[in-house]
């Protein structure tokens, strides 16, 4: 059986929560993660803006951002009482700016990229799947949304060099 999500109280707990819950777009009932990659999509071009950086410091950003991520995630985890409760979408937000920063422009791309990010995610092909079923904290739960990154790029690169 699925765990119901935390509640909003749940939420402002703990900052690592507000964080690991993709600031309660993991509260979604329904396709928690699909949420939380929709919320990444959605602020993604806000939080460029408002960074003001380069796309060199953007991805210092992202490593940042995943390394407290894996203790977030780990945190609230185990607040949870389950390494990798749904309602964790952190993992799903930062590799997911990761595609988009990659990503060619436009939004045929960036739709591509959504979907391809969110069949790999759900599929969790090798090693995604070693990192989902072996690795139970919070470098596993950030690791293979990660993996699932790097699929997604690799797609999007194939399909690039195919049409062109």
């Amino acid at each position: 059986m699925k765990p119901a999500p935390p509640s909003w109280r749940f939420l402002f707990s703990h900052p690592t929560h507000l964080i690991a819950c993709g600031l309660g777009s993991g509260l979604s009932p329904v396709a928690p993660g699909t949420a939380g990659t929709l919320f990444a999509w959605a602020v993604y071009p806000l939080l460029r803006s408002a960074l003001g950086i380069d796309d060199g410091s953007f991805a210092v950003f992202l490593l940042l951002a995943f390394v407290f991520g894996v203790e977030a995630c780990q945190r609230t985890g185990r607040d949870l009482g389950m390494v990798d409760h749904g309602a964790i979408v952190w993992d799903e937000i930062v590799p997911f700016w990761l595609v988009l920063l990659l990503t060619p422009a436009g939004l045929p791309w960036q739709l591509a990229a959504f979907l391809l990010f969110r069949c790999f995610d759900i599929v969790k092909p090798s090693p995604a799947d070693w990192f989902d079923e072996k690795v139970k904290n919070g470098l596993g739960v950030m690791m293979d949304d990660l993996v699932a990154a790097g699929y997604t790029l690799l797609a999007l690169a194939v399909a690039k060099v195919l049409l062109a």
